[in-house]
């Protein structure tokens, strides 16, 4: 067994805040992605159809999902046998070579065809980061917190994830009221938000440099890992899939599609539709560590079986009446009403992921089920919607999320409770 000094309070916050640090600008770079797309959508798509134009950047949206899978593998095998530190390192590096390249892009009227082919490529990249980065920081961040207060620090990567997407928000918050009219944000100026990522995440690839490696990895790093290992926890893969495929639906409902769906359904405008976006992504944050903090006293399986009802419940009845008012304060009341029952879910189940699985395979274990299913049903989520939208049946998408919710609370009603059954103390 390894023998070493534990982590003092001030020591273990401040690996927490710089391990989350990197999902903060992770999922930044990725966001700011759909948060602008409004404005460049038509320079790598042309056409007179903004709905089309949409449908064209979403599909580049949803294709960087399917690299999460090859991310979470990579990055899993780098986690699991070199370390967390240095698999976090790694992820947020190829996030900024993504981003870069996107504030660098020439248009298709430069260059035809290579335009949109390029900002897929630097979008299949920052997708294989994404997928690196989830279940680096999930298990670090499990590994590091201390066991009575696991589930409040673990809840620290949705606030970063959600904070990420804040930001990318705010950064276009103040490009569009302070800075640029609508014409220079359409030809250039969406390019800032992309530069900014980059720059960001160069700064926490220094802090990231003296992160310190958790005990439970130099533990276990002898014992088998990668595939082979995982296929030794079948049932605990499984249930990764079925705990997040509602679960992932849901929070890209809220979050990338929400945007459009103001924009495009409620018809608000866009800096209307930002604000409304963006305080509801605050509203979110706040609530993640509420919750988590909750499940150290009450259990995740609670939480997420109280998430699986509500959800089905409600999600149909709740994005109906988004889509029929007309009201921008309405509209953020109840996006607010939706995080109430979202949050149940994303502020706990990256931990109860890594709750499940051994050391030796922890990070494969929550990233590579994990990213198999949001690339499938999350990073697909915004395109089904505007599918439905297009073909005139946009009220069929909250259907398809409410069974998606439903086929996740059948998992979380028959697994164990994972506070109690944890493997981190193995």
């Amino acid at each position: 067994m390894l023998n070493r000094a534990p982590l003092t309070d001030r020591a273990r916050i401040g690996a927490i805040l710089i391990g989350s640090a990197g999902n903060l600008v992770e999922w930044y770079d990725f966001y700011v992605y759909s948060a602008f797309s409004l404005y460049f959508a038509d320079a790598f798509f042309p056409g007179d159809d903004p709905v089309a134009q949409m449908l064209s950047a979403s599909g580049v949206f949803a294709l960087g999902f399917f690299m999460r899978p090859i991310g979470a593998y990579v990055f899993g095998r780098i986690g699991d046998g070199r370390g967390r530190r240095v698999a976090l390192m790694l992820s947020v590096l190829l996030m900024c070579a993504g981003s870069l390249i996107i504030a660098l892009v020439p248009t298709y009227a430069s260059i035809g065809a290579a335009a949109p082919a390029l900002l897929l490529f630097a979008r299949l990249m920052q997708g294989l980061s994404l997928g690196g980065e989830y279940g680096s920081s999930a298990a670090y961040l499990a590994e590091t917190a201390t066991p009575a207060r696991r589930g409040f620090y673990s809840s620290f990567q949705y606030v970063t994830m959600i904070a990420g997407q804040l930001l990318a928000l705010c950064v276009l918050l103040i490009l569009q009221n302070f800075v640029l009219d609508d014409r220079a944000l359409r030809d250039w100026g969406w390019r800032i938000a992309f530069a900014i990522g980059a720059l960001l995440a160069v700064v926490v690839l220094i802090m990231r440099r003296d992160l310190t490696e958790t005990a439970a990895f130099e533990t276990a790093r002898k014992e088998p890992g990668g595939l082979r290992g995982l296929l030794a926890h079948k049932r605990e893969t499984a249930t990764v899939v079925g705990l997040t495929l509602g679960g992932t639906i849901a929070f890209y409902v809220y979050t990338t599609y929400m945007q459009k769906f103001l924009k495009l359904s409620v018809g608000l405008s866009a800096t209307q539709t930002t604000w409304v976006s963006a305080g509801a992504l605050l509203f979110a944050l706040l609530l993640q560590p509420i919750y988590g903090a909750l499940s150290d006293r009450v259990g995740r399986r609670p939480m997420l079986i109280a998430f699986g009802v509500l959800g089905t419940l409600f999600t149909t009845p709740l994005l109906t009446a988004i889509g029929n008012t007309r009201d921008a304060w309405s509209a953020f009341a109840l996006i607010c009403l939706a995080w109430l029952i979202v949050g149940l879910y994303t502020s706990i189940n990256a931990v109860v992921k890594a709750e499940l699985f051994p050391a030796a395979i922890r990070v494969t274990g929550v990233a590579l089920p994990y990213a198999v299913t949001v690339s499938v049903f999350g990073g697909s989520a915004e395109y089904v919607a505007l599918w439905f939208k297009a073909q005139g049946h946009a009220s069929w998408f909250y259907w398809y999320a409410s069974a998606a919710i439903f086929v996740s609370l059948v998992v979380y009603a028959t697994m164990p409770e994972t506070k109690e059954r944890s493997r981190m103390e193995d």
